[in-house]
């Protein structure tokens, strides 16, 4: 690939950027999507001024962008909970870091690569991008000290800084945690696999299993039901009667005698469908109870100690953790056996697996197209097309990664499906489980096989020795890191754009008042998506370790990406949040094994 090539990606890229932000900053002014763009509260604070006709409301401004940098910690960690203010510190860090790797790697290394090899100098925009990579390096050159020097010196500055961020997170969560009001979830403990038995109910087997093992601090219970499907119907009948004339309160009357209909085919009348009476319908509403239960303690210290002692000799049976907080509750899960739960966590990542080698295909037709010469080679028709300067830099700097880009779409709510399979009791650990779905998806597709993938693969042979694949790998695997600059260009810059936008908002908002005509659930409070941007926080995280001294051309827009990152999720959270998020806490461990892996 040409630096042209990449200019012009890196030009296209930011057109769009500019042309969305300047919408962003247009459309966040007007009254029918004040909605999409902030929360109920800043949305009811702000309808009388934002009904008024202001000729503001269409001229773009970046006033936004102000009041994000000027949002102090305390403000973020009010507004959006300690989550939020985890992921900041996430960007914060990348920030401190690659900005010190920039001005090591293109100051100490670049030069190194460019003039590695003595050769005839092109102008730089006709230049290949392998030129600035550490493949232009002569073998056993006397310059790879300065390699493992900078090398040294930004893996002991992350270490140190990752040791500062964790530190202070860990002081904020004790902070939180003394100023936390008391909650009854914290008085909570949720049993599953209670073992039934033939002669009594669920309830009272909880009941006198806690009176005999947990005397002192013992409250009472609540026994989970799993309502029936008579129940659903009779409950979205009451929601439909509600929609429809919610200023009358009239009842269907259950007293008459049943009616028969005429039946539409042959005109005989028919009883298949009467009107039952009260009496009937309660019958067939089955409220079954669940082998689990919400048991309430008298302390605290209590019911930390009921969820985390091992109950019973057999691990399946009367199994105790820590309730979720009431809005954290997973309902639909409550009700699963526990002794299933291993089957379908063994189910669903064989689905992962699957839906993760199944990337295989797309992932190698991407990397061709970033190669104009196999891409010649194997599609001979495309051969006028190609040779068009536009257009040969569109197909090799643009379109790979706009490609997967489009493809990687439809990780998140395929994740999040297999993470709801699990079994998980709560949302928090729904998204955790996803947020590491997504993430181990990312570094093997995006990272490992894109390298593995392309000219890894057409050097390689079966005659091939071990020393013959290393010799190559070290050949071929600089070249493939120039892929992951127009990805970061594509991933990174154009989704932020996205983010901000909130393009599926913009449309779900278009077709619920528009099309469907329907009022807009002013009790909704929309949610930050940390398990789809967590993980491509650290993926260009280990993009950037990885690469910074093997391409050193990457840092550039990395720093641009966490910059540009840090301004919108600040304006995220801040605008859209209304009440601290769950405590989530952003595995930090996971980070730095991530990064130094």
């Amino acid at each position: 690939m040409k630096i042209s090539a990449l200019m012009t990606s890196a030009g296209i890229n930011i057109g769009i950027c500019v042309l969305l932000w300047s919408l962003y900053s247009v459309l966040r002014k007007q009254p029918a999507f004040v909605r999409v763009y902030f929360g109920r509260r800043i949305a009811e604070e702000n309808r009388l001024l934002r009904e008024a006709f202001i000729l503001e409301r269409f001229v773009p401004s970046t006033g936004w962008i102000v009041k994000a940098l000027q949002c102090t910690e305390e403000e973020l960690l009010a507004a959006a909970g300690l989550d939020a203010v985890a992921f900041n510190r996430m960007l914060v860090f990348s920030i401190r870091i690659f900005s010190l790797a920039a001005i090591l790697c293109l100051f100490g290394i670049l030069p190194v690569h460019y003039f590695g090899r003595k050769m005839h100098r092109l102008e730089i925009s006709s230049e290949q991008l392998h030129m600035f990579t550490v493949g232009n390096v002569e073998v056993q050159s006397r310059w790879l000290w300065v390699h493992s020097i900078v090398l040294y010196i930004i893996s002991g500055v992350a270490c140190f800084l990752l040791y500062v961020e964790y530190r202070h997170i860990a002081r904020l969560r004790l902070i939180h945690l003394k100023r936390a009001t008391v909650n009854p979830g914290q008085f909570t403990v949720l049993v599953r696999g209670i073992p039934k038995t033939t002669n009594e109910s669920c309830s009272t087997d909880v009941d006198d299993f806690f009176t005999k093992y947990h005397p002192s601090s013992y409250l009472f219970h609540q026994v989970v039901y799993k309502a029936g499907k008579v129940q659903k119907i009779i409950t979205g009948a009451k929601k439909a009667c509600g929609m429809s004339d919610p200023s009358t309160d009239t009842t269907l009357d259950q007293s008459c005698e049943a009616i028969t209909y005429p039946c539409s085919l042959c005109g005989a009348s028919s009883d298949s469908f009467r009107l039952l009476p009260t009496a009937e319908v309660a019958k067939n509403i089955d409220n079954e109870e669940c082998a689990a239960a919400f048991v309430f303690f008298k302390t605290r210290y209590g019911a930390l100690v009921a969820s985390e002692a091992l109950q019973t000799s057999n691990p399946t049976n009367w199994v105790t953790d820590l309730a979720p907080e009431p809005d954290d509750v997973y309902w639909s899960n409550i009700w699963l056996p526990y002794k299933q739960l291993w089957i379908r966590r063994i189910a669903t990542v064989l689905g992962s697996l699957v839906f993760l080698v199944s990337f295989l295909l797309p992932v190698a037709f991407i990397q061709g197209l970033s190669r104009l010469d196999q891409l010649q080679k194997k599609l001979p028709f495309l051969d006028g097309l190609l040779k068009k300067p536009y257009m040969s830099q569109i197909i090799t700097g643009y379109l790979p990664s706009v490609i997967l880009l489009l493809f990687l779409y439809t990780v998140s709510p395929i994740m999040i499906r297999f993470s709801t399979m699990e079994g998980p009791t709560s949302h928090s650990e729904r998204k955790k489980s996803a947020c590491s779905k997504v993430l181990y998806f990312y570094i093997w597709n995006v990272f490992f096989v894109s390298l593995a993938s392309g000219a890894v693969i057409s050097q390689l042979s079966p005659s091939s020795s071990t020393k013959d694949i290393a010799v190559r790998l070290a050949h071929v695997i600089p070249e493939q890191t120039t892929f992951f600059i127009t990805y970061v260009l594509t991933s990174g810059w154009a989704s932020l754009s996205s983010e901000l936008m909130q393009l599926f908002g913009l449309i779900y908002n278009f077709i619920i008042k528009y099309v469907l005509r329907m009022k807009e659930d002013i009790a909704f409070v929309p949610t930050f998506p940390y398990h789809t941007e967590i993980p491509k926080v650290m993926l260009f995280g280990l993009l950037g370790f990885s690469c910074s001294v093997l391409a050193p051309l990457i840092l550039p827009f990395l720093l641009v990406y966490f910059f540009l990152g840090y301004v919108v999720y600040r304006n995220q959270v801040r605008e859209k949040l209304e009440t601290a998020s769950r405590i989530l806490i952003i595995p930090w461990q996971l980070l730095c094994c991530i990064l130094f892996s």
